[in-house]
């Protein structure tokens, strides 16, 4: 079931049990406490099954008529079952219903790593569609890739 958590406390409380279960996407200490306390701000989506959250997903407004993803995360014994699509569905659902436009996305650039290419091929999957690569925002060697996808 997804359910959307608006207790501040309760987002970083599950946040961070999924992304520090999720080290190697999210590696660097430094972002993934970032992206826990910033979730707290963010509209959050969460996975759950029973009494325990094995996914979420946060999105934020990045322009008047564009909403992000921000963050993802499914914890590893839930991948491959659809929950992260679930979970994207619903994002999507929550972005027209708050009347934005367009959804976008980052991610490192296909190709670069393969854990990163299984999330690539997510995203396309989805229906994202493929903007530019920006180098500078992560450095040459985590080339940033934007995706986005037109809502209405």
């Amino acid at each position: 079931m997804i359910v959307r958590i608006n207790d501040p406390n309760e987002k970083r409380k599950i946040a961070r049990s999924i992304l520090e279960a999720l080290t190697e996407w999210f590696e660097v200490e430094e972002s993934r406490e970032k992206y826990i306390a910033d979730s707290a701000d963010w509209i959050f989506l969460a996975a759950k099954e029973n009494d325990d959250y094995n996914g979420f997903l946060c999105l934020k407004e990045t322009g008047k008529d564009t909403m992000e993803l921000a963050v993802m995360g499914v914890l590893k014994t839930s991948h491959r079952q659809g929950l992260g699509r679930q979970l994207f569905e619903k994002a999507k659902d929550v972005a027209k219903e708050e009347g934005y436009s367009f959804m976008q996305v980052k991610t490192v650039k296909m190709g670069v790593y393969e854990d990163y290419d299984i999330t690539n091929r997510f995203y396309l999957s989805c229906g994202f569609k493929e903007l530019e690569v920006i180098p500078e925002i992560w450095g040459e060697d985590n080339p940033c890739q934007i995706y986005i996808m037109y809502l209405k």
